[in-house]
Formats: C-alpha cells, sequence, structure tokens
C-alpha cells in the first residue's frame, strides 16, 4: 500500500476521478520541473528537475498510477503542450536526441514504483536504492537512443559524465524529501491528523 491508496481509502473518494486527478498533476509537476534547465553548450541534453520529479512519481505514487503518470505526461507532450525539457513538444521531440531518457521514465517509475511497495519502503535504504536504480534505469535507455545521434565514442561525454554530480544531488534531495514525507505521513497516521 501507498500513499495514494491510503489517501483514497481514508478520504472514500470515487476511485476513478480521485486517480485521473493524481495521475494529470503528477504529469503537470513533471511537465513543470522540466522547465528547470540548464542548457550544455557541448551536449544536445540538458540539466533538468524533471528526473527528480520523475522518480519521486515512482516512489510515492507506487507503479499503476506512477506509471499512468508519466504515460499522461509523454503523451500529453507529445500532443503538443510544451511539457518537455525548455518548452519542446512534440512527436519529434521522442524521437530526437533526449527521447530515450523520455520513454526510459516509464521503465524508471514502473521499477521505482515496484521497489516503493515493497513492505519495508519506509527504510531510507529502500528509498536511496529505489532512486539510484531508476536513475540507471534513465540513462540506460537515454544513453542507447542518444548513442544514435552523438555516437558510441561521445555518448558517455555528452549523455551521461556532465550530469553525474547534479543528479547525484537530486537523488539525495529526492531521499530527503522522501524521509520527511514518510515521517509526516507516519505521525499524520499515528495522531489522526491529516497533512
Amino acid at each position: 500500500m501507498n500513499y495514494s491508496d491510503t489517501f483514497i481509502q481514508e478520504k472514500a473518494l470515487p476511485n476513478r476521478i480521485v486517480n485521473i486527478a493524481i495521475i494529470l498533476g503528477a504529469s503537470w509537476i513533471i511537465a513543470i520541473s522540466a522547465q528547470i534547465t540548464i542548457n550544455l553548450p557541448f551536449s544536445p541534453v540538458p540539466i533538468t528537475g524533471q528526473t527528480l520529479a520523475v522518480l519521486l512519481t515512482g516512489f510515492i505514487l507506487g507503479k499503476k498510477l506512477g506509471t499512468s503518470s508519466i504515460a499522461a505526461y509523454l503523451a500529453q507532450g507529445a500532443a503538443g503542450l510544451p511539457f518537455f525539457a525548455g518548452g519542446k513538444s512534440g512527436v519529434a521531440t521522442l524521437f530526437g536526441p533526449t527521447g530515450g531518457y523520455l520513454i526510459g521514465f516509464l521503465a524508471a517509475v514502473y521499477v521505482v514504483g515496484m521497489l516503493s511497495e515493497l513492505r519495508f519502503k519506509k527504510s531510507l535504504l529502500v528509498a536511496s536504492s529505489a532512486l539510484v536504480i531508476g536513475n540507471i534505469i534513465i540513462y540506460l535507455f537515454g544513453l542507447v537512443w542518444l548513442a544514435r545521434f552523438v555516437g558510441e565514442s561521445q555518448v558517455l561525454h555528452l549523455g551521461f559524465y556532465p550530469f553525474l554530480i547534479g543528479d547525484m544531488l537530486k537523488i539525495l534531495l529526492g531521499i530527503v524529501l522522501v524521509g520527511v514525507s514518510s515521517a509526516l505521513f507516519s505521525r499524520s497516521k499515528s495522531t489522526g491528523t491529516q497533512v
């Protein structure tokens, strides 16, 4: 059971409406975080706040709602909403140099969501492991796809090395946010109050 399941049960709201609201809300948060960009003059891949939002979506919402949120994000961006990094949109973006990272979000969120649904998910070790594994999955999809555009000899220099420090910081921030939200959630459950 994850946060969204508990929310739905406690509030006794119609599941479909709540799920649609959660999915759209998460997709829009990811879209907003994708606009936090630092363009690197030597790489077609920008640094964004997007990966943190993607990984937290999986961890907080679980595999089903998390994956649905990513699918909604990708569909809205492909349909023309300026949801991708730097306000980009359209199917061409999915087939461009950063498309592998975007598609990798689906697999990463599914795995992170699955790990978050484990009984001992409150452990910061599980949280940190899930976020690191999710990030690795995003890189695997992204780098394989990016190599088609920049060549195998340049793919790590353009799509991996420049992002390591930023991704480590985002994962640390994600661990802190998971820890804080877990503590608040546990406190609200034990006192019967809402957060």
